[in-house]
C-alpha cells in the first residue's frame, strides 16, 4: 500500500535529535540561535508549539472576558478551545472555498462591536491574499493574527507585513517538520516580551519524551514505502485494529485531556536544536517536488472537485479532494493500494456562538463534510499517480452495477 504521506525530516535530522536528547547542549543559546535565523529584527519567539504561542499571545493581549475573536470558519479544534479557555468568544467567518480566501463581506457580517481579533489561518499549503483583510482589521482597531501553520514554504515568507502576530508549525506532519515547535513573529515589542516572561516560568519540555517521538517518527520513516506500510496495516488488521486510527493517534501532537497543562512548557534544548537545524538549513526544493506531484495528480484528474482550485498561492502541504462519499472512496482507495485518509490533520468546523445561528458556516461546512485527502507528494511515481487517478474517477460497485444494469 502506498503510505498516506512521509515525515518530512532525513535520517541525519533525526540523528541529530537524538543526539541531542543525550547532550542537550545550551537550551537558552539554542532559543536564541532560532529566533535570530528567523527574524534578525528581533521579533520571534520559538515556542513548544502554535497552540502554546496562541495561548501565550491571548494571555499577554488580555483582552476583556466575553471579548470576540473571528475565526477562519476551519481551522484546528484546539485554536478554539483556547480561545473559549482565555474567556473569549470564537465566532466563525465562512469562507470562499474555491480561493481558501476570508471574504471581507463576511468579516463584515460577523463583526461586532465586542470583536477585539481576528485569527485567519492558510489551509492545506495555500496562501490568501491578506490585503484587504489587514485593512478591515486596521480601520477597526482589531489584532490580526495570522495563522500559517500550513504554509510553511521556507525564507521567502514570515508573514503579512500588516499583522500583528504570525503563527508557524514545525510539527510531526508539517513541512520541514522538527517533531514540534512552533515559531510566532510578534511585531509589539511589549506583548512579545510579556509572552517571553510568561513562557520564562514554564517547565521545560521532557527530553525523554522528546527522544520517544524522535524514536515512533524514525519507526514511520522505516514504514513509508509500500511493501513495509502494506505489511504494517496488515498487522493492525489482524489485530482487529483499524491502521487509520492506529495512525491519526500517533500522529496527534496533544492527545487526550489536559491540553492547557501540555502546552504549556518551554520547548527543550533538542527540539530547540533542530528546530534551529531545519529553519537554517530549509531546501525550497523540497515545496517545489511538492507542488509539481500536485500539478501532476490535477492534470490527471479534470473531473475531480477540489478545495482551493483558485488560490492565489499554493504548496500543496496536502491534497484534498472532494467526494460524495468521501468515507466510501477511502476505503476503495485502500483496496486499491492507496492509503488515503479523511483526517489529515485536526482540523473542523467552527461553530457558530447559540445566539448568532446565521453565522453558520455552510461553505465551509459542505465542503469539509465532502473531504478526503489523497496519498500525493514528491517520491511518488507516475504511474502510481495515473493509477490514483484510475480508482478515484472508477465508480463505486452500487453505481458501476447501475452502469451494468443500463447498458446490457
Amino acid at each position: 500500500m502506498i503510505p498516506r504521506g512521509k515525515p518530512d525530516i532525513g535520517w541525519a535530522d533525526l540523528a541529530v535529535a537524538a543526539a541531542r536528547c543525550l547532550w542537550p547542549g545550551d537550551r537558552a543559546a539554542a532559543q536564541r540561535r532560532v529566533e535570530a535565523a528567523w527574524s534578525p529584527q528581533g521579533e520571534a519567539l520559538a515556542c513548544l508549539s502554535v497552540r502554546s504561542a496562541f495561548d501565550l499571545l491571548l494571555h499577554a493581549l488580555a483582552l476583556p472576558a466575553g471579548s470576540e475573536i473571528l475565526v477562519s470558519a476551519i481551522t484546528i479544534r484546539d485554536m478554539t478551545r483556547i480561545i473559549e479557555h482565555h474567556g473569549l468568544v470564537p465566532v466563525p467567518v465562512d469562507l470562499d472555498m474555491a480561493t481558501l480566501s476570508v471574504p471581507v463581506a463576511n468579516l463584515e457580517r460577523a463583526w461586532t462591536p465586542r470583536t477585539r481579533a481576528i485569527l485567519v489561518a492558510h489551509l492545506f499549503g495555500s496562501r490568501m491574499p491578506l490585503d484587504d483583510v489587514a485593512r478591515f482589521a486596521h480601520e477597526r482597531g482589531l489584532v490580526l493574527i495570522e495563522d500559517c501553520a500550513q504554509a510553511f514554504t521556507g525564507p521567502d515568507y514570515h508573514g503579512h507585513p500588516a499583522s500583528d502576530a504570525c503563527l508557524f508549525s514545525f510539527g510531526p506532519i508539517k513541512t520541514a517538520t522538527a517533531l514540534g515547535g512552533g515559531i510566532v513573529t510578534v511585531r509589539d515589542g511589549a506583548i512579545r516580551e510579556r509572552m517571553r516572561s510568561l513562557q520564562a516560568g514554564y517547565p521545560v519540555q521532557s527530553r525523554r519524551r522528546y527522544l520517544k517521538r524522535v524514536l515512533t517518527f524514525g519507526m514511520f520513516k522505516l514504514l513509508a514505502t509500500p511493501v513495509p506500510y502494506g505489511a504494517f496495516t496488515a498487522a493492525c488488521h489482524a489485530l482487529g485494529r483499524e491502521h487509520d486510527a492506529v495512525i491519526s493517534g500517533a500522529l496527534r501532537g496533544f492527545p487526550g485531556a489536559g491540553l492547557m497543562t501540555k502546552i504549556r512548557q518551554q520547548p527543550s534544548a533538542p527540539l530547540l536544536a533542530l528546530l534551529a537545524r531545519r529553519v537554517t538549513q530549509f531546501d525550497p526544493r523540497r515545496v517545489a517536488r511538492r507542488a509539481q506531484a500536485a500539478r501532476t495528480a490535477i492534470d490527471l484528474m479534470p473531473g475531480v472537485d477540489r478545495p482551493g482550485t483558485r488560490a492565489a498561492e499554493h504548496s500543496y502541504w496536502v491534497f484534498p479532494i472532494q467526494a460524495a462519499d468521501p468515507d466510501g472512496l477511502v476505503r476503495r482507495l485502500w483496496r486499491h493500494g492507496f492509503d488515503a485518509t479523511r483526517g489529515a490533520s485536526s482540523m473542523s468546523v467552527v461553530d457558530p456562538p447559540p445566539d448568532r445561528p446565521e453565522l453558520e458556516p455552510r461553505e465551509a461546512r459542505r465542503v469539509m463534510d465532502q473531504v478526503l485527502y489523497l496519498p500525493v507528494y514528491p517520491g511518488i511515481a507516475d504511474h502510481d499517480l495515473a493509477r490514483l487517478a484510475h480508482a478515484v474517477a472508477a465508480p463505486a460497485p452500487a453505481e458501476a452495477t447501475t452502469v451494468a444494469r443500463e447498458t446490457g
